[in-house]
């Protein structure tokens, strides 16, 4: 199992809980992004949104490509996974953007591909805002731009929604033939995409259940197409405590969401614009990206008994949420993963 995490540029991910003591600063995020390299984390997700989902529109975020950039020069061996929303950025620029960011970091970039689904944001900042499918076929129309500006000395293309002529883009990545691409999403346009187009699906919580049959399908997707396997990754917040009434405590504290609340609002539009298998509650909600449903609640010996589960159904990579951020990443690295590892070597030894 790898073991990821969430950079923090929102500030915190409850919606109910104004400081978690994370602030969204280049100094807080460095700092933990460096410290999260000694503590064993190979692979940090770096959110795109230009307002705050979590604590409202009003408070501060960071900004994905430029905070990649800046970590990309001060760390050494984390892979940097930079959410990136076609919508928001011209394929061929950002082809030379992101070649050079996996320069600086001698092959450590990594693409989150997001499909927009806030259409409140796309207003406030003049971008068009294209209907579910629609934005679908526009992403798979970037990839191609992306793909093919990466891999020719020249690039000509004309679709429906992006035309290049004669694109040059030098150096290009170091990792070949490209840096890896991450996607998720549960409508049938989405599993399409991501299995014919990118490298690795990566999946909101849910327990290991109902992890297995998404799996199962993105894998014969793939075979039918006669492509190699995925890596497949889930998001997943986590609270680790000495005794299990205690992870329950904290628990109840952070999922009493209300109407009230400043990412209230910002639920109702991503619920409305996003095709989900299933329902999500406001529950849900507290966290982002459903990352309770992981069940990764509990001592440190339920927790890894969750993860092996995980592990079990064909999950290989876990983007973890925790609050705040630095002092649980801490607490779990030194709780939780020696007994995900121990039991890895066991079983292949």
């Amino acid at each position: 199992m790898r073991f990821g995490y969430w950079l923090p540029v929102f500030g915190g991910w409850l919606r109910n809980v104004p400081d978690e003591g994370m602030e969204a600063t280049w100094t807080d995020v460095k700092r933990l992004a460096q410290r999260s390299e000694e503590l064993g984390y190979d692979i940090a997700l770096i959110a795109e949104l230009f307002l705050n989902d979590i604590k409202g529109i009003h408070a501060p975020s960071l900004d994905a490509w430029t905070t990649a950039a800046a970590l990309a020069a001060v760390t050494e061996k984390l892979e940097l996974m930079v959410a990136v929303r076609p919508t928001f950025h011209n394929p061929a620029i950002l082809a030379k953007q992101a070649a050079n960011i996996d320069r600086i970091s001698n092959g450590r970039l990594a693409l989150n591909v997001v499909s927009s689904w806030w259409a409140d944001e796309a207003r406030r900042y003049g971008i068009q805002f294209d209907e579910h499918d629609d934005r679908y076929a526009r992403t798979e129309e970037w990839l191609e731009v992306l793909n093919g500006v990466w891999r020719e000395d020249s690039f000509t293309f004309k679709g429906k929604y992006y035309s290049v002529e004669e694109t040059v883009a030098e150096p290009k990545p170091v990792r070949h033939p490209r840096p890896p691409i991450y996607a998720g999403g549960e409508s049938e346009a989405a599993k399409r995409m991501i299995t014919r187009d990118c490298d690795a699906y990566v999946t909101h919580g849910d327990p290991a259940d109902r992890v297995a049959p998404k799996v199962t399908d993105v894998q014969s997707r793939r075979a039918a197409l006669g492509l190699d396997p995925m890596i497949y990754g889930m998001a997943a917040y986590a609270i680790v405590r000495d005794t299990e009434e205690e992870a329950q405590r904290e628990l109840a504290r952070i999922t009493n969401v209300t109407p009230g609340s400043p990412g209230y609002g910002n639920y109702q539009d991503w619920v409305s614009h996003t095709r989900l298998e299933q329902s999500v509650s406001l529950e849900d909600y507290s966290v982002s990206n459903r990352g309770l449903r992981a069940g990764l609640v509990g001592t440190p010996e339920q927790v890894a008994e969750k993860i092996l589960e995980l592990e079990g159904v064909g999950v290989g990579l876990l983007l973890l949420q925790f609050s705040p951020q630095l002092e649980e990443m801490e607490r779990f690295s030194e709780t939780v993963m020696p007994l995900v590892n121990q039991a890895g070597t066991f079983a292949h030894a």
